[in-house]
């Protein structure tokens, strides 16, 4: 089974080694880190992304500090990436299971050993390739694991379409359960605030990393209700946090925020770009 690149010419560049120029664009711009990767040993302290998803011309640079963090962290045994469904098709919660994703830096293979554990001890989460197949939360992170790990490395793909807090503590609680003495990561793939003026944006989203600096994943629910907050994957976040906290974590930490109008210069519309990371 092998799941071709839905966005690659949209999102990201289509040929390799402008996709590869493009990356590294984004590490080394404006926003970004300002310098390229490399792998280190690390100490193995981070524990969870949060890693935009838009077009790498607008978010690409916000999710090159997570990253590069990562980078420094060193490599994980194990890595699952959870994006929203914005297409609403299939399962709720949906899991690839097998088989590899293309994208025009290469293939990237399925971790299926991990993915059977999950899908054996969740009556929430169900294989469903089809729900994968149009969405581009979860692709947008892959050429930015390749160009760090080359092919070093597999996932675990998760789309969530019902984006509630119980939805959100099931996965983590899952992943907590199979994930158990390995080094692991939780990538939550989300943009924040949709398409409001950049002061609201800057207000509201701000109160959303607060949560997550404090690993408080109800507080986050019940601030995104609130003040109506349209970020697009809270449920992933959520399942990062209850990850992390049950893994050891302190905190979260905010690497890079801007929005799409730091880039373009509409500040009447924005998008919000956060990447930050949760550590032991």
């Amino acid at each position: 089974m092998s799941r071709r690149p839905a966005v690659a010419g949209l999102f990201y560049e289509r040929d390799k080694e402008r996709l590869i120029k493009q990356i590294e664009a984004c590490f080394e711009g404006k926003f970004g880190p300002g310098k390229l990767p490399e792998v280190k040993r690390g100490e193995g302290r981070l524990l969870a992304l949060i890693s935009p998803h838009a077009g790498y011309m607008y978010s690409g640079q916000a999710a090159a500090h997570a990253f590069y963090a990562l980078a420094e962290d060193g490599p994980p045994e194990r890595i699952v990436i959870i994006g929203p469904n914005h297409h609403a098709v299939g399962a709720q919660v949906a899991l690839f299971p097998r088989g590899e994703w293309q994208t025009p830096l290469g293939s990237v293979k399925i971790d299926e050993e991990l993915a059977r554990e999950i899908l054996a001890n969740s009556e929430l989460i169900k294989e469903d390739p089809a729900a994968h197949l149009l969405e581009h939360s979860i692709e947008v992170q892959l050429p930015f694991l390749q160009y760090i790990f080359k092919d070093k490395f597999s996932f675990v793909p998760i789309v969530v379409y019902e984006q509630t807090l119980p939805v959100g503590i099931d996965i983590g609680n899952t992943l907590a359960k199979v994930l158990n003495g390995e080094r692991a990561v939780i990538i939550a793939s989300t943009d924040f605030t949709h398409y409001e003026p950049k002061v609201v944006a800057m207000e509201k989203d701000q109160m959303v990393i607060n949560c997550i600096k404090n690993l408080d994943e109800r507080g986050l629910f019940l601030t995104v209700g609130k003040y109506h907050i349209t970020m697009c994957g809270p449920a992933g976040v959520v399942a990062a946090i209850v990850f992390a906290k049950q893994k050891g974590a302190k905190e979260g930490i905010l690497y890079q925020y801007y929005t799409s109008g730091d880039i373009i210069g509409d500040m009447l519309e924005v998008v919000g770009y956060a990447s930050m990371g949760i550590v032991k």
